[in-house]
């Protein structure tokens, strides 16, 4: 027995020391495998998948520019293949155009990643944004930021949309508190199961509030559809 012990020891001298933490370092093996498991996520993937999978939302590469799905709509003719009709928003120019895929045909995914930066202020016909780490400023044009402006305000968190490094879109907070500063009075009687009026917010838009609610009130207002929701 102990010679087996000696010959294994002559084969594999590392082998009763492999709990130590030198000898973990000095495996050649054990190192390469860490590295791996450190860069394996370093590079951005593009991922092919079908056209069976768009929905409204998804974002893909249509001759070299990047896009959102607006609308799609499967269809099955009494005749023929199968296909996929879509509206595309273009997110570098901003155009919205029709695109038709044949069923199951392979689509590239766009590698669009998002991050929070607060927007910080107006330069001329330009909206800054901050990374509040590095206080690297992104800039977007106000074509860019369209509608979007009226709910914008300075110290708001937004997410930004990067493709291939440029920051190419932004989404507002879902809900947004702002302030009403233009509204008619409310009189005596208005209750919450009254009609509604205009009123002026700080940031210039224009929403239909409560009968209730008075100049200077804050509000919360959805972003997506610029209801009014609640008192805030």
């Amino acid at each position: 027995m102990a010679g087996l012990t000696n010959l294994k020891l002559s084969l594999f001298p590392n082998s009763c020391s492999l709990s130590t933490s030198s000898s973990l370092s000095s495996n050649p093996f054990l190192v390469s495998t860490s590295i791996f498991r450190r860069t394996s996520h370093s590079f951005p993937k593009i991922f092919a998948f079908s056209s069976n999978d768009i929905k409204v939302g998804s974002n893909i590469e249509v001759d070299g520019s990047p896009c959102k799905v607006i609308e799609f709509l499967h269809v099955k003719p009494g005749k023929g293949a199968a296909f996929v009709r879509t509206t595309l928003r273009n997110y570098v120019t901003g155009n919205s155009v029709e695109k038709t895929f044949r069923a199951g045909s392979k689509i590239e995914e766009a590698n669009i990643y998002k991050e929070t930066k607060q927007f910080t202020y107006k330069d001329g016909a330009q909206y800054v944004f901050m990374d509040l780490t590095s206080y690297e400023e992104y800039r977007l044009n106000e074509k860019d930021v369209g509608d979007k402006a009226k709910f914008l305000k300075e110290g708001m968190d937004c997410t930004l949309l990067f493709w291939n490094g440029k920051v190419i879109d932004f989404e507002l907070p879902i809900t947004v508190k702002l302030t009403v500063v233009d509204v008619d009075p409310g009189v005596k009687g208005d209750t919450a199961q009254g009609g509604s009026k205009p009123a002026t917010l700080d940031t210039g838009a224009i929403v239909s509030v409560p009968l209730f609610i008075n100049r200077g009130e804050e509000i919360m207002v959805d972003t997506r559809n610029g209801q009014y929701m609640s008192r805030a």
